[in-house]
Order: C-alpha cells, then structure tokens, then sequence
C-alpha cells in the first residue's frame, strides 16, 4: 500500500474536481481501498463544506435549517468513521515495526492530518474560485490571492509534515494508538435527550 501526502493532494483534488462538476459523483475506487477511503473522507468533507455554507444563509427557513444541521451531523460521524478506517490501514502496515527504545508516541494520528489536509484542499479550491470573480473589487481579489498564497504554503508544510511522520513510524522513531472518537450525540443510548424521551 503506497501512502504519501502526494497520493493524498492527488485523490482529493480528484474528489473536489468531480463533485464540483457532479454532485452525485460516485467514489470511482475500489470499495475499502485506501484510494476509496481517501476519497471517501474528502467527498464528505465536500458535501458537508457546502452545508455549512447554506446553513448561514439568513433566509433559510426554520424547517430546512434542521435539515441542514441533521445533515451535518450525519456527515460528521461518516467522516470519523472513515477517518478511523484510514489510522487502521495504516496502523495495520506499520504494525510489526519494531521501536526503538528513544520511539515517541506522536499525539495526532496520521489520518486524522489527512482529514485536516482535506479541508486544507477545500480552502483552496474555494479560495482560487474568489480570485478569479469578475464582480468584486480588485482589493477583494488582491485580498484572496495572499490568502491562497498562505493556504498553498501550508499544504506545502503539512505535507512535509505528514512525509516525515510516516517515515518516522515506518523506521519506529515514532508510533500512535487509534483511539476512537466515541462520539456521544448521535448514539440514543448516550445522549440524555434522546435517551431520556419518554414517548406520550
């Protein structure tokens, strides 16, 4: 299984470019996959980045904007879902790695920097789309070009930054535990205001 931040980048502006162009893209890699999982990871960030846009409307109605925010929820527990699925692939490559003895567990897992890479490419995609508007000012486009100036800089930094982590744990300088999330709100056996309705 070949993982780099270049195969991350690649697939998820694969993912941005596709829904962009069709919002009911299917995940064109094979199910499970690695290259499935990644994608699968940035087309939910995609959906869910527009939610978020459209919840902020100031005329939504009352009964759409609880759409949105159950929407939203669900979208959040499929995207922790599938970012729990990516730390197992890879926690299952490096797991006979011996340590050496100066190994350090490194707090943030390795897919959970994917998922904030993937945000990452939205920011982007979606900032690129400002500097390129034809009904702004020009201070606005001169605005949002130092922004992606930024935002390019740092997929630049956290792609470095997830290389050395791999490689790191691929030579047992550095390990994680998987820890899941254990999200409470959407489990009727853990959140008091769905578990504590009484019907009647």
């Amino acid at each position: 299984m070949s993982f780099s931040s270049e195969l991350i980048i690649h697939i998820f502006k694969q993912s941005i470019r596709e829904w962009h162009a069709d919002e009911h893209v299917l995940n064109p890699y094979k199910l499970e996959t690695l290259e499935y999982l990644l994608y699968k990871n940035n087309q939910t960030d995609t959906i869910q980045w527009h939610e978020e846009d459209e919840i902020r409307r100031p005329d939504l109605p009352v009964e759409r904007l609880i759409l949105i925010k159950r929407n939203i929820d669900r979208l959040n527990q499929i995207r922790t879902d599938t970012v729990e699925k990516i730390d197992d692939l890879i926690y299952e490559q490096f797991r006979s790695i011996a340590l050496l003895p100066s190994a350090q567990m490194n707090s943030e897992t390795p897919a959970w920097l994917v998922d904030r890479m993937s945000i990452l490419e939205l920011k982007i995609w979606h900032m690129q789309e400002q500097t390129q508007r034809n009904d702004v000012a020009a201070a606005h486009i001169s605005g949002c070009q130092t922004k992606l100036d930024t935002l390019l800089e740092q997929r630049k930094d956290m792609s470095t930054c997830l290389n050395q982590l791999l490689e790191d744990i691929r030579v047992g300088k550095r390990y994680f535990k998987v820890y899941r999330q254990m999200k409470m709100y959407n489990d009727q056996t853990l959140n008091p205001s769905l578990y504590g309705k009484t019907s009647g």
